[in-house]
């Protein structure tokens, strides 16, 4: 039912994108040039050698890469690591689209999925026989989240997904006698006799806005619904509401810090003690790892504090998906590469291994053997048991807008002003409320008053 649902979700999607005068709907028997799926004669194999290029910002997918090259001689990926998607690579996509300079293969994250299809920028692989072969393997939420509702379309293969959880210093935790906390009023006092200890419990990133909506995912958030060809938008709706005003109180009273996340203030913060604790996706296990070196063995993961004692909820913060970008004259083999790459067991071992990526397919999540084997960062804990409780406690039905980038730019926006001192984070909700609404209404889509 919740995979029905999340089809129906993003049908919307569509059928609201059907409005705009850039992403003409067509189909794999359509003669125009449009959103004509790579089937038939346009997906079919090289007649000789395919050189591919192939972007992320996976740690260690070169690995994987390698891997591939030396087994397939006659279709070879050049890789590139890029930045995060919200920290730039999205934008540079967006111009790559305009002048027709992508790569073969992308990375793109669920959430930022709709607007890059709004674009015009995909290519609609569901007809090649690799991604067919393939399609049944994805978790069925995940694979339903790249259909946009067209029977048979796929316009990405879905990488990983982010359920969330809490990684802590258990050393400094068992030192100073403070319970791991289990709920979010738990968490408060936990940050207030950290403070005393002269540290705080974690940061509130200030350049991180879909942390801050996988935290308000957590808590039953409904950003964007649709009735007809007509949105709905939510971004300030009560249970938003009420984690801003959590976090508000402990930026208020100085009791986490607010430096930009996933980056060398954090990761410094983190390895030399002045945090904590981190509130992260289940790919932040490999960057953890590889960025606080010196606190190996001294971390551990425990699951999202919860609103309400005993539940077990998650958000799911990223998650992402490995497209075929429309200028891409490769589409078959650009296919076959995806799918490979993000099904099959052995480059799901390494893109756990290197990148901390938990698996979209349910063969991975079942058969992968490095996700019943402890990690010696985390004191060999068998971390990954936590992030499958996380992953059924996400509530797959949360819908995304057509227009996320914009969305996460003016809420990126608003956090850093309220961080500052020049508004607060319900500012801020408000404020990217009325951008997102305008932004919607700018490229002709229906929104409700």
């Amino acid at each position: 039912m919740r995979a029905a649902r999340g089809r129906r979700a993003i049908a919307a999607v569509i059928a609201a994108g059907a409005l705009l005068a850039t992403a003409a709907c067509g189909s794999s028997d359509d003669s125009g040039s449009g959103d004509k799926a790579a089937g038939g004669d346009s997906c079919q194999p090289a007649d000789g050698k395919v050189t591919l290029t192939f972007t992320s910002w996976v740690p260690g997918m070169q690995e994987t890469v390698d891997l591939w090259n030396k087994n397939n001689p006659d279709i070879q990926v050049e890789y590139k690591e890029v930045v995060g998607g919200n920290q730039g690579t999205y934008q540079a996509y967006s111009n790559q689209i305009k002048a027709g300079k992508t790569p073969d293969i992308g990375m793109i994250e669920f959430d930022n999925l709709p607007s890059f299809r709004l674009q015009d920028g995909l290519t609609n692989i569901g007809d090649c026989a690799p991604v067919q072969e393939a399609e049944g393997k994805y978790v069925d939420w995940a694979i339903s989240q790249v259909g946009f509702g067209e029977e048979g379309a796929v316009y990405g293969i879905p990488m990983d997904i982010g359920p969330m959880a809490l990684y802590y210093r258990k050393d400094l935790f068992d030192q100073a006698g403070i319970a791991v906390p289990t709920t979010w009023d738990e968490y408060y006092d936990a940050a207030q006799k950290i403070k005393a200890e002269g540290a705080t419990i974690g940061d509130f990133p200030t350049d991180q806005p879909a942390w801050f909506t996988s935290l308000a995912w957590q808590n039953g958030a409904s950003w964007f619904s649709v009735d007809g060809d007509t949105w709905s938008v939510s971004l300030d709706d009560d249970p938003t509401q009420q984690v801003a005003d959590y976090w508000q109180k402990l930026i208020d009273e100085g009791l986490v810090d607010t430096i930009p996340g996933l980056g060398d203030p954090q990761w410094k913060a983190l390895d030399s003690g002045q945090e904590w604790s981190i509130i992260g996706a289940a790919w932040t296990t490999k960057l953890l790892e590889s960025a606080a070196p010196k606190t190996a063995g001294k971390w551990a993961v425990a699951p999202m504090p919860q609103w309400t004692a005993g539940e077990n909820t998650a958000g799911n913060w990223g998650g992402s998906t490995a497209v075929v970008f429309k200028g891409s004259e490769h589409p078959y083999e650009a296919a076959k590469f995806a799918t490979w790459a993000f099904s099959n067991l052995d480059a799901l071992t390494l893109n756990n291994k290197n990148g901390g990526q938990y698996p979209a397919t349910t063969e991975g999540q079942e058969q992968l053997p490095a996700l019943t084997e402890g990690l010696p960062y985390y004191g060999d804990q068998k971390v990954w048991e936590v992030f499958a409780q996380a992953s059924a406690g996400v509530d797959p039905s949360f819908q995304w807008g057509p227009t996320m980038t914009d969305t996460y730019a003016a809420l990126a926006d608003g956090i850093g002003k309220a961080v500052n001192g020049q508004g607060t984070l319900t500012d801020a909700l408000t404020s990217a409320q009325d951008k997102t609404v305008a932004t919607m209404k700018s490229q002709s889509l229906s929104v409700a008053d």
